[in-house]
């Protein structure tokens, strides 16, 4: 259900991720990872060199929107509780802290702009 995050996340949007974004990456890194088997099979190393690029961005694209899309819940948000805000709090002094590093590194990622904590 695209509707399912609102008013948080419209479902214009959802679609648009799930529909133009995600898909495009699914099927870019697709078509790299056959043009790559090729290289592979040639022996063509300058080949193999210049697909990584696309493999990378395509499959990190891919990756975040898997995660995404496994994270997200209607009754989901807010801070997070016990051993891992004692760890934010060890480390960054506070949740709003964490937040703004976070946003700082991610907004300087290539393309997509995310950041995981893992």
């Amino acid at each position: 259900d695209y509707g399912a995050l609102e008013p948080h996340i419209n479902a214009e949007i959802m679609q648009l991720h799930h529909s133009k974004h995600h898909a495009a990456y699914v099927n870019n890194l697709n078509v790299a990872e056959e043009k790559y088997k090729e290289a592979l099979a040639k022996g063509d190393v300058t080949a193999q060199v210049s697909l990584q690029p696309a493999l990378k961005f395509n499959g990190g694209g891919h990756i975040n929107h898997t995660i995404f899309w496994t994270n997200l819940s209607p009754n989901g948000g807010g801070e997070p509780k016990g051993e891992l805000m004692e760890a934010i709090k060890r480390d960054f002094g506070s949740f709003a802290n964490f937040k703004e590093k976070l946003t700082a590194v991610s907004v300087g990622v290539q393309g997509s702009g995310w950041g995981w904590l893992g």
